[in-house]
């Protein structure tokens, strides 16, 4: 599958328990790149996505814990000023090589 299939998400989470919030934040750095304390964008194919929400389903209680996914679309079609940031940015991954 090419790059012009992946596509970008904002991921953001709400987790109650310090061990299930470390969880979920080590699986989502596995994934992409923090931008701020719990807000991760992730740049993925359609499958890996699925993967990722099997697995975030498997650490949060779905009774305390949130995660909220937002498709920004296919990540070709996307440039920087998709984002605006007051104060310090912080770096996403290049558009290099992506590991599928």
């Amino acid at each position: 599958m090419s790059r012009d299939a992946c596509r970008r998400y904002l991921v953001a989470y709400d987790v109650v328990d310090d061990v299930r919030r470390l969880r979920v934040a080590k699986k989502l750095e596995s994934y992409g790149d923090r931008i701020q304390y719990s807000v991760f964008v992730v740049d993925v194919r359609p499958a890996r996505i699925v993967r990722l929400v099997e697995a975030l389903e498997q650490i949060i209680d779905r009774q305390d814990d949130s995660v909220l996914l937002c498709d920004l679309g296919l990540l070709a079609a996307l440039d920087d000023k998709r984002f605006l940031v007051v104060g310090r940015r912080r770096p996403l991954t290049d558009d290099g090589p992506l590991i599928f």
